[in-house]
């Protein structure tokens, strides 16, 4: 028979926790047009691993707004740096990371900036000279 303090250390132990939701601005390099975002959600639905497993999408949301990608799951299935890794891996594959790279703004959330080339442009013209 339960008693009461085992009764409450059981419903501690129970606390729905909420969903934890990542996300990714892709909106700089989208208008541009050098960045396709249902490409993108369909390279990261294709590759996401859950539990060590592709397909297994048990738990985990990925929607895609105007550019910006929302993954949704729940606390403890997966890592933002995961996140950052396939977008890393999706850039690569469209030989775009050379010029954008990702950055973290938030707690949960990345966004896709152009990188600063200028610098190491005035620095090449310096040493030719």
């Amino acid at each position: 028979m339960l008693t009461m303090c085992m009764f409450l250390e059981l419903q501690k132990s129970q606390k729905k926790t909420a969903p934890v939701k990542y996300s990714v601005d892709c909106s700089k390099p989208a208008t541009d047009g050098i960045f396709d975002t249902a490409a993108f959600e369909k390279f990261v639905h294709d590759r996401f691993k859950v539990e060590g497993k592709t397909n297994n999408l048990a738990g985990v949301a990925i929607v895609r707004s105007a550019n910006v990608l929302t993954i949704t799951c729940a606390p403890n299935t997966m890592a933002k740096r995961y996140l950052k890794y396939l977008t890393k891996k999706y850039l690569k594959k469209t030989s775009v990371l050379d010029f954008v790279r990702v950055i973290a703004t938030s707690k949960t959330g990345y966004e896709i900036k152009y990188r600063n080339n200028n610098v190491e442009d005035d620095e090449n013209e310096e040493e030719e000279e």
